[in-house]
């Protein structure tokens, strides 16, 4: 007698709407304005890791759509010009979809050199926009300084990419 196999049906509500709203929520968090001996909280850009993660648990119409709304929320926060991050977030999204046959499978140390690339390449082009539009560059020492610890997030991504890559087989 053959036994039924249990599938772990997993829905846009877990791998999509709960990760944004927790990036939501951290994000407004972070940017209160607490000051604790002279520092101030570090101010990471904590969508980049769902726009790093979403394209390798699986493609979506409701992720780029998340993402978007998530940029719109991280300009308005940061009184960036509005689009700024939803055009980043799209990129990298579109880059790991792009290499999504490539680095499905691999080792956590590739995984974290993409990510980092992937998050050279938003701020890239996050400072290369801000270049065009405000009269003079920006510093790039606020850059790294808001770079590293948006580097520092990667173990969220891969527990993500980890927690949901195997959810539901039937898109296998």
């Amino acid at each position: 007698m053959r036994r039924p196999v249990a599938v772990r049906v997993v829905g846009p509500m877990q791998w999509i709407v709960y990760p944004a709203l927790i990036a939501v929520a951290a994000t407004i968090l972070l940017q209160t304005p607490v000051e604790l001996f002279g520092l101030h909280l570090p101010e990471p850009v904590i969508p980049m890791v769902l726009a790093f993660a979403w394209p390798l648990i699986r493609p979506s119409v409701l992720a780029p759509l998340a993402l978007a709304a998530l940029g719109l929320l991280l300009d308005i926060l940061t009184y960036g010009p509005l689009g700024l991050w939803g055009l980043a977030f799209l990129a990298i999204y579109g880059v790991v979809l792009a290499s999504r046959s490539f680095l499905a499978g691999q080792d956590t140390a590739v995984l974290f050199v993409w990510y980092g690339a992937c998050c050279v390449l938003a701020f890239l082009l996050a400072y290369v926009v801000m270049a065009f539009i405000a009269p003079t560059p920006a510093s790039l020492i606020p850059v790294v300084l808001q770079l590293t610890p948006t580097l520092l997030l990667f173990p969220f991504a891969h527990r993500l990419i980890e927690r949901f890559e195997d959810g539901d087989v039937r898109f296998r």
